[in-house]
């Protein structure tokens, strides 16, 4: 009985131990993350589940400044000036406009991707990889909420800039989604309009309002 209660204060040291490192890692990041002005990031989407022969590849970048963001991926830009969403597509030449929400749990939208773990998770130190050249130590996040739609994730932080480089999401149906980044620009000389819709460009566009 005695070796099985050491076992257990042994495995809830390490555990424990595991979980301030993590969450050590995770403030550094929080941290060095606010200290930008701005991020421009280009980055790899992957989604896949081998259960239904499902593999999408593609590429976008995004440009987030605050709460403010411009996203380009599968030929979608999506600009967000704080207050309201403009989804613009080229190919059906339509504009939807409407309010982000961010009431959804699951949700991580673009303006929270670079901070979406801060709340709604428990975390603890994972494996470390060596991924050309560079050292990526992974955080293991579980959801607190037990009715979420995503089962863990895993965030790579380069530990020596301490930027995510990259975050795999699976989910309770066994989609996983990895995004990696590419490249990582900070405090860039933008545009003062660079958040703001236009309206004059896409007078030919059909503008879907939802709200």
């Amino acid at each position: 009985m005695k070796k099985i209660i050491a076992l257990l204060l042994i495995t809830l040291s390490v555990n424990t131990f595991a979980q301030n490192k993590g969450k050590t890692l995770l403030n550094e990041v929080s941290k060095k993350v606010k200290s930008y002005n701005n991020i421009s990031i280009d980055f790899k989407y992957v989604l896949e589940n081998t259960a239904e022969n499902l593999k999408q590849v593609t590429k976008g970048d995004i440009v987030l400044q605050g709460e403010k963001y411009k996203l380009n991926i599968l030929g979608i830009t999506r600009l967000f000036d704080g207050k309201t969403m403009y989804s613009i597509s080229p190919e059906d030449e339509e504009v939807t406009i409407s309010s982000e929400n961010d009431n959804e749990s699951d949700a991580i939208t673009p303006s929270k991707m670079l901070s979406f773990y801060e709340d709604g998770y428990t975390y603890a130190l994972d494996i470390e990889q060596n991924i050309n050249g560079r050292k990526i130590q992974y955080v293991k996040l579980t959801p607190i909420d037990s009715d979420s739609e995503i089962k863990t994730l895993l965030l790579g932080i380069d530990a020596k800039t301490k930027n995510i480089y990259n975050l795999i999401q699976v989910g309770k149906n066994n989609t996983k989604t990895t995004l990696t980044v590419n490249s990582f620009k900070t405090n860039e000389t933008l545009s003062k309009t660079l958040f703001t819709f236009d309206a004059d460009k896409y007078q030919d566009y059909y503008i879907n309002k939802l709200d």
